[in-house]
């Protein structure tokens, strides 16, 4: 009895045991997860770390990449063009090969982060239409630039009017056209606009006409004036011997005769040999003796003195006679009469 008092007395604490073992076993599996899970969140970022060091690496070297396949780019084509170098496609050559780089290296930088480039090119493609619509007129821009660079209406260092502006284009772009103007302004117009307006090349041609516009008196001698004004632009040294200088009458104003004068000098000549044959002509028509006259306006004034103008007398009304009454036997007479006549 005792030794079996002593045996089965341990067996009434099995079950508190087995439930502190089970405790004991959750516990160390909650661990064993905690564990695993810390392990992994850790190596997840390590690697992010290290993939988002190796992005920005990548990024970097697409732009050092990018800056260098443009310089060789111009370098090249620079080497091609040795006897007729044009800034325009060469610019425009290099910021396109710019734009591929970069777009190649920001492709690279996706993928290193783990995104899927595949997907994002078929959503892309599905959203086409509506990025098409977002972005109408930057394409347009684009579209236009390649079409100016294909049709070469102007150069880079042309002077040329688009529309109300006009300027010396330094740049043309994917998307505009840099110019500056007179006052040395910089105007930027979009390529889209440049192509659908009017585009004057004033520097396109080689030589340039000068067309001045010069009245005289009319009793001047009018062979006299043009000779004189045809000598003195002959003079200068930057008008052209071909073609040759020409003056003729082209017009009868209220207060002179019209006197057209033609030169024909360099493009880059234009702006200061008209304004120095203005001041030529002037001279020489002085020194001959050619009136130069100017719009004459007559003001007519009447003096205190003068006589005025007799008025008529208005006529003076003549007085009404006032009707007088009219007697019984008048009246009577009246009445007949008037049945009478009915």
């Amino acid at each position: 009895m005792g030794v079996r008092g002593e045996i089965a007395a341990p067996a009434r604490y099995m079950p508190g045991m087995t439930d502190l073992n089970d405790v004991i076993q959750q516990g160390q599996a909650a661990l064993d997860f905690d564990a695993a899970l810390i392990e992994r969140i850790t190596r997840m970022a390590g690697d992010l770390a290290v993939n988002l060091v190796v992005a920005a690496l990548i990024l970097i070297a697409t732009f050092f990449v990018a800056r260098w396949a443009g310089g060789w780019t111009r370098r090249a084509l620079v080497r091609l063009q040795k006897r007729n170098p044009d800034p325009t496609l060469q610019g425009f050559l290099v910021q396109v090969v710019r734009v591929i780089v970069i777009a190649v290296g920001l492709i690279a930088v996706l993928q290193r982060l783990g995104v899927q480039t595949t997907s994002i090119i078929a959503i892309l493609g599905a959203a086409s239409l509506a990025i098409g619509l977002a972005l109408q007129g930057t394409l347009s821009n684009v579209a236009a630039g390649v079409m100016l660079l294909i049709l070469r209406p102007y150069r880079v260092g042309d002077v040329v009017q688009v529309g109300e502006r006009a300027g010396v284009v330094r740049k043309l772009d994917l998307f505009t056209t840099v110019m500056i103007d007179a006052n040395n302004m910089k105007i930027t117009v979009p390529n889209s606009q440049v192509l659908g307006d009017v585009i004057v090349n004033i520097s396109g041609q080689r030589t340039r006409r000068i067309e001045l516009f010069i009245g005289v008196d009319y009793d001047s001698d009018l062979e006299q004036a043009m000779e004189v004004m045809k000598t003195a632009s002959a003079e200068h040294p930057n008008v052209l011997e071909d073609p040759p200088v020409w003056a003729g009458v082209t017009g009868f104003l209220d207060s002179s005769v019209q006197i057209d004068l033609q030169a024909w000098v360099k493009s880059e000549n234009w702006w200061q040999t008209k304004a120095d044959l203005h001041l030529m002509i002037k001279h020489a028509l002085d020194k001959a003796g050619v009136v130069i006259p100017y719009p004459h306006q007559v003001h007519v004034t009447r003096s205190a003195a003068a006589p005025k103008p007799r008025r008529k007398a208005d006529p003076k009304p003549q007085p009404v006679e006032a009707e007088k009454p009219r007697t019984p036997a008048a009246k009577a007479s009246a009445m007949g009469a008037g049945q009478g006549g009915a």
